[in-house]
């Protein structure tokens, strides 16, 4: 493996450190995290199998879900499998390698940001406007909404990385994290890194404040509407939902904007990281729960294929 040398020579790879464990926990460590990854992937995969084969589920809001689903299959996966890596030996990755796996990760978490907002004001309609809905949220509308959150994200990522391919590394290559991320990498560049900064923060600022801000007045006016509800079981089941999806997206925004708007409040490295496991891991780990998986449209959705898999396989012959 070519190591960075110090000086002015450009180096070809980085170096990801990962977590500072003993040695004896980093098997453990590879196996907790490889059940969580394809936990994330099994929970999300079922939801978009669920979706496309329930004609039932061919609603606005479960499209949305379904959209959220596969993003989150391409996000975890373009970090866990390096961080995995780092489990078992030294993570090597290439300077080309490294951009790239940024890219990815930062357009598919801007995506995520608006995709999100998209499925709160979903919501809001659905809530607020029920005779209204079919109408505010047609078919076209819908896929509109998570075209243009698809390619926000891409296109904010672009730019970024853009800017970031202008940049000189020819110091240590070394990044104390477990994926390739902007202020490290910043941190290593041998050219003045401040443009792609600026540019990044105000990006930063602007996609996270916006949609969350969205976010927030969304459920907001969802809660007024269901406190004119009488009392009872359907204003309890609102509640819990509307909890339970604000604690998962304030998880994920809170972490985001800490590290991408004010990253100097952060001191400590490893709260960084563990921040970082946030909305790398954490946060995707629950979503297909949250969101999804204790619906029972969808339950019920899975049973129905399950069985309907179980009577072909009969008929088959396989059992």
């Amino acid at each position: 493996m070519e190591m960075a040398s110090i000086g002015n020579q450009t180096i070809t790879e980085f170096v990801l450190l990962g977590f500072y464990v003993r040695a004896e926990l980093h098997l453990l460590l590879f196996i907790v995290f490889t059940v969580i990854y394809a936990s994330i992937i099994l929970g999300n995969m079922l939801i978009i199998v669920a979706v496309v084969s329930s004609q039932r589920l061919h609603t606005p809001m479960y499209f949305f879900l379904a959209n959220l689903s596969f993003l989150e299959i391409l996000y975890t996966s373009s970090v866990v499998p390096k961080m995995l890596e780092g489990f078992l030996q030294e993570a090597a990755i290439s300077v080309a390698g490294c951009l790239l796996q940024f890219f990815i990760f930062g357009s598919l978490a801007t995506a995520e940001c608006f995709l999100l907002a998209v499925m709160a004001y979903d919501r809001y309609l659905a809530i607020c406007y029920p005779l209204r809905y079919p109408l505010l949220m047609g078919p076209r509308w819908c896929l509109g909404l998570v075209v243009i959150a698809w390619l926000s994200g891409f296109l904010v990522g672009v730019v970024i990385i853009a800017l970031m391919a202008q940049l000189r590394f020819c110091g240590p290559n070394h990044i104390d994290r477990f994926y390739c991320d902007f202020m490290p990498l910043m941190s290593l560049a041998c050219s003045d890194p401040s443009v792609a900064q600026v540019t990044t923060f105000i990006l930063s600022v602007v996609c996270l404040t916006v949609p969350f801000g969205l976010i927030l007045t969304s459920y907001g006016r969802i809660v007024v509407a269901v406190l004119r509800v009488p009392a009872g079981a359907s204003r309890r089941k609102a509640f819990s939902t509307c909890s339970s999806h604000l604690a998962v997206v304030s998880t994920y925004y809170g972490t985001l904007m800490v590290l991408y708007t004010a990253p100097s409040a952060v001191h400590s490295q490893l709260l960084t990281k563990v921040f970082a496991l946030l909305y790398t891991v954490i946060t995707p780990f629950f979503n297909p729960v949250v969101y999804t998986l204790r619906n029972k449209e969808v339950q019920q959705a899975l049973w129905m294929l399950l069985y309907v898999k179980q009577a072909e396989m009969i008929e088959g012959g396989w059992w």
